[in-house]
């Protein structure tokens, strides 16, 4: 593809290369945005299915002038695994439609006011720390997949995990080509290949599974105190779909964030995961994975992220892989996990480092300590029934340090100038 010459976005593919192309996006994608529903315990049919949906809803409202792939976000996972602990995943689903019904909003208010009050609420300092909180937070889920938490260690499961991360690891520094760009999906076949081996993978349901079958849609529920404890996470998907916007900008060449407009691309994002929540699905996000393989690739039309999308709902009826996919193991799980959330920590400080935050600074070194500690701390704060812990609630400390650091150095009381 090197030796090819650039593919705009609104330029045609031939067919020929349209399915390899739309082929690639879906597999770069599969296998971190279906990690999200073995988090929460779902079928990950249903959010195939509104990946394509979302996807294809995206294109459209952004006039087809923005290349994106919708996938399952992980920003969610923290606030949400409390939620679904303590009400029940409809809840967690409440929750979601939520946040993207506020994100519509935020949408019509970055149409109006610009995105300047965003660095005010939650600035590089702060955004940074709560980012990597996301995936610091859920190191234990990982060790808990891999079954590295029990009293006795199972061998079998230990084999598999390592395998797993090893491919993982191993493979997104080794892999070349387009090889590079699926390392976890390869990861995962080659730990489910070490699961068939060890014999700890059960085919019953997938006997049991129809060919052809609709994706388990379910309802929301809705509570105020579920809904408060994920609502915090809002500013973080902005803050990630804002940096996303301004990667695929660079790669394309064009300013997306003017044409079609970031309030385009944030309401498409919202709204699918408002969507995503009113059929039982998890929230969506413009996912990095496929900006990586338009920047390998140089083909940025938005034909191919429509067929991976097609693709995605294609796969997503066919019952017997939706019930082969919730075949795969927990240490298969867990290894993919113990790297995306790591990855997903140093992504907070690769935030601090691209901005560049003066850690000479007190009221940077506040800030960030501050949210740092909160966070991993375990404590919890409870309003009424509404309880905050975590991301979140560092999340809604940095907020308030950050308006009252603002407010302070408004009225000139800060000693950063001496």
């Amino acid at each position: 593809m090197e030796s090819q010459r650039i593919i705009q976005v609104e330029e045609k593919v031939p067919l020929k290369l349209l399915v390899p192309l739309s082929i690639q996006h879906m597999f770069a994608m599969f296998g971190a945005s279906i990690l999200v529903p073995f988090i929460f315990g779902i079928n990950p049919a249903v959010v195939l299915f509104m990946n394509g949906i979302g996807t294809l809803l995206f294109i459209l409202i952004t006039k087809g002038k923005a290349p994106a792939y919708l996938g399952s976000s992980f920003a969610f996972l923290a606030p949400a695994g409390v939620v679904i602990s303590n009400f029940g995943y409809a809840y967690a689903l409440g929750g979601f439609v939520a946040v993207g019904f506020c994100g519509c909003i935020l949408a019509l208010v970055v149409y109006r006011f610009g995105t300047g009050w965003i660095d005010i609420v939650l600035p590089p300092a702060a955004m940074g720390p709560v980012v990597a909180l996301i995936g610091l937070e859920l190191s234990g889920t990982a060790a808990s997949n891999a079954g590295l938490l029990e009293e006795v260690i199972d061998p079998k499961k230990l084999i598999v995990f390592m395998v797993t991360l090893g491919t993982a690891v191993f493979g997104s520094i080794l892999f070349r080509k387009f090889f590079s760009v699926i390392p976890i999906l390869i990861a995962v076949m080659a730990g489910y290949g070490a699961a068939l081996i060890c014999g700890i993978v059960d085919f019953t349901e997938v006997e049991a599974a129809p060919l052809l079958a609709l994706p388990n849609f379910s309802a929301p529920k809705f509570s105020l105190e579920a809904i408060l404890m994920i609502l915090p996470v809002l500013l973080v998907i902005t803050s990630e779909h804002i940096g996303h916007q301004v990667v695929t900008s660079k790669i394309v060449g064009r300013d997306l964030l003017k044409d079609p407009g970031l309030h385009r691309s944030l309401f498409g994002d919202n709204f699918s995961t408002m969507l995503s929540g009113l059929i039982g699905s998890v929230p969506t996000t413009t996912y990095g994975e496929n900006i990586g393989v338009m920047a390998i690739t140089r083909v940025y039309s938005v034909r191919v992220i429509g067929g991976a999308a097609i693709l995605s709902i294609i796969c997503s009826l066919i019952g017997k892989l939706s019930a082969l996919i919730s075949t795969i193991p927990g240490p298969v799980i867990g290894g993919i996990s113990f790297l995306l959330y790591g990855m997903i920590g140093t992504s907070g400080l690769r935030i601090l480092v691209d901005s560049k935050v003066d850690y000479g600074s007190s009221r940077n070194l506040a800030l960030t300590s501050v949210i740092f500690v909160t966070g991993l701390s375990g404590i919890s704060v409870k309003i009424g029934n509404i309880q905050l812990t975590g991301m979140v609630l560092a999340c809604v400390a940095g907020m308030i340090l950050s308006l009252l650091f603002y407010l302070l150095e408004r009225f000139h009381l800060t000693n950063d100038q001496t």
